[in-house]
């Protein structure tokens, strides 16, 4: 199979693409099996790859965690996307704000918060990364953590108070635990 895909970074998001003397580009590229090309200008990027070995799906990847870095997200934080459990979810800001400006302005500070407190706190009680970037929110994470914190996110959007999306998210984390312990009760673990 040969992998060929053509996607654009915005023009502030390049530098965090290729990185310091080209090694964030360098780092996905080795870590995916991939060729990237970067137009500086136009900011696409292409991403190819020419293996025949259909179950690796590292071009995907590579393309997951470009998408990543061009929503806002350090190349750090992308590079989770090579754990296989972890996924990306993009929300478009415009389903809740419309054309206005000023309702894109007031919904992106709701997820921001004061300091960055909201983003951060949400971060911490969902056990993911959030970016808010442009026109979108996206979160990196664990596909069960991705659900809660997207309808958490959903619902701060749509105007719910923080602290009630908060509570969601602690009770979540609180069944979580209670299913991870029920895991272990009953077993001898000094068999």
């Amino acid at each position: 199979m040969i992998y060929s895909k053509s996607l654009r970074v915005p023009s502030d998001r390049i530098g965090a693409l290729i990185g310091k003397r080209g090694q964030s580009k360098r780092d996905i590229e080795e870590a995916c099996g991939v060729s990237i090309t970067v137009d500086s200008d136009t900011g696409e990027v292409l991403i190819e790859s020419a293996t025949d070995d259909i179950t690796l799906l590292r071009p995907f990847t590579a393309t997951d965690i470009v998408t990543a870095i061009g929503r806002g997200f350090s190349a750090k934080n992308a590079m989770m996307l090579l754990s296989e459990e972890n996924r990306l979810h993009v929300i478009n800001l415009r389903q809740f704000a419309g054309k206005s400006k000023a309702a894109l302005i007031r919904i992106r500070s709701r997820i921001i918060g004061e300091g960055g407190r909201v983003r951060l706190n949400i971060e911490r009680l969902g056990s993911t990364k959030i970016s808010v970037y442009g026109k979108t929110v996206s979160v990196i994470g664990k596909q069960t953590d991705l659900r809660v914190v997207v309808a958490a996110i959903d619902s701060i959007l749509s105007g719910g108070m923080q602290a009630v999306a908060y509570g969601r998210l602690e009770a979540a984390n609180r069944r979580r635990k209670s299913e991870r312990m029920n895991i272990w009760e009953g077993q001898n673990v000094h068999e």
